[in-house]
């Protein structure tokens, strides 16, 4: 069970934020609209939110889950696979020293954008993207096994983050689009398949025994739903157009 989320307030600069959607411009006000439903639905789960300013010179800050990968104990700091955004963990790690007295760092070479990092009980499945390389997932790898943790790493090739399209909800229970549907690494778990057409909504959040689900996908909110898990339907069509989704606006520990 969560407790405890940190989010980052968007700042008007994420109109430049990085992008591959092709959906245009974010609107601004609308997003700080969609942020305010989106903090409120993390304390309706229960979770006490701190809310860190927005900061300008960061496109992509809002983005705040690729900054940090936390464990019990423990805040793993990464090293973003974006160049710009390398910048935006000072502020994260500086939070999280009120809560975390173990902090961890990934170190260059090593890349890692912690929404290729998918938590499942004790293991973590680390995402080989074009943000997470080998010597970053391995010493993420390392980091965790100190720790008692353990982790494998799962290649991708059709999504920018593994969490782009594969969501665990606990139970042993996988929503899955795209190449993750039929993945190896996954066999072993029920998996919530997403049509091609809401491949999207593969990036769900499950916070204490709830599913935030990105609002505009029937399809796979009902899935989830006929699969037992209470959906919250949010809009975050805003953060859609600068790629990014439910999991990526928050750190929830």
């Amino acid at each position: 069970m969560f407790t405890k989320a940190l989010v980052k307030t968007p700042c008007r600069n994420m109109i430049h934020g990085l992008t591959t959607a092709g959906l245009g411009k974010p609107d601004f006000a609308r997003a700080l609209e969609q942020h305010a439903a989106y903090v409120q639905a993390l304390r309706d789960c229960g979770l006490a939110v701190t809310v860190l300013e927005a900061d300008e010179a960061y496109p992509d800050s809002t983005f705040i889950e690729d900054t940090a990968l936390l464990v019990p104990g423990c805040a793993v700091i990464t090293r973003p696979g974006a160049p710009s955004r390398r910048g935006e963990t000072a502020t994260v790690e500086a939070a999280l020293a009120a809560f975390f007295d173990d902090i961890a760092h990934i170190t260059a070479p090593g890349t890692v954008d912690a929404g290729d990092i998918m938590m499942v009980g004790s293991h973590f499945f680390i995402g080989l993207s074009q943000r997470t390389n080998r010597e970053g997932a391995a010493q993420m790898t390392a980091i965790l096994e100190k720790r008692g943790l353990g982790a494998s790493t799962v290649a991708l090739h059709d999504f920018l983050h593994l969490k782009s399209g594969v969501a665990y909800l606990e139970n042993d229970t996988l929503v899955a689009a795209g190449e993750f549907v039929d993945h190896p690494a996954f066999r072993r778990f029920h998996i919530l398949a997403v049509d091609d057409a809401e491949c999207y909504a593969a990036n769900c959040l499950w916070i204490n025994g709830r599913v935030l689900v990105a609002e505009g996908f029937p399809g796979t909110r009902k899935c989830i739903e006929q699969a037992g898990f209470e959906t919250i339907a949010l809009d975050v069509s805003e953060f859609r157009k600068i790629d990014g989704g439910l999991s990526c606006l928050s750190l929830r520990f």
